[in-house]
């Protein structure tokens, strides 16, 4: 299981941006799992843009930011079954994964790293 960083200072609606952390912590190339209302999001920083997703895989539940991150082509590949999902749409690009991962709007802001769980 990965080692989330737990947001302790929620904003109210989920209609707002939640700050997950300073965006040093997460260089290009780089993931890390943040839990955020009781749900764990992984984030992948692909050239400078932040992308966030659900944390299992849709197949077997395993943690999708414990497996190999590749910035190059922006997939993560499901450490239990090797399945690779794209972290721009939540697609799975391989078997045996058939169905998306949810996405949710991620960006840098005056260095911090904010998400928007609201769809």
């Amino acid at each position: 299981m990965p080692n989330p960083s737990v947001i302790s200072n929620l904003r109210g609606s989920d209609s707002e941006y939640t700050d997950v952390g300073a965006g040093e912590a997460l260089p290009p190339g780089s993931t890390m799992a943040v839990k955020i209302h009781g749900d764990l999001i992984g984030l992948y920083n692909v050239d400078g843009q932040i992308f966030a997703m659900d944390d299992l895989c849709t197949h077997d539940d395993a943690y999708l930011s414990d497996g190999d991150f590749d910035p190059s082509d922006g997939t993560v590949r499901c450490p239990r079954h090797s399945s690779r999902f794209d972290v721009r749409t939540g697609k799975p690009r391989s078997f045996p994964a058939v169905l998306p991962v949810e996405v949710y709007k991620a960006k840098i802001e005056q260095g911090r790293i904010l998400v928007l769980l609201a769809t």
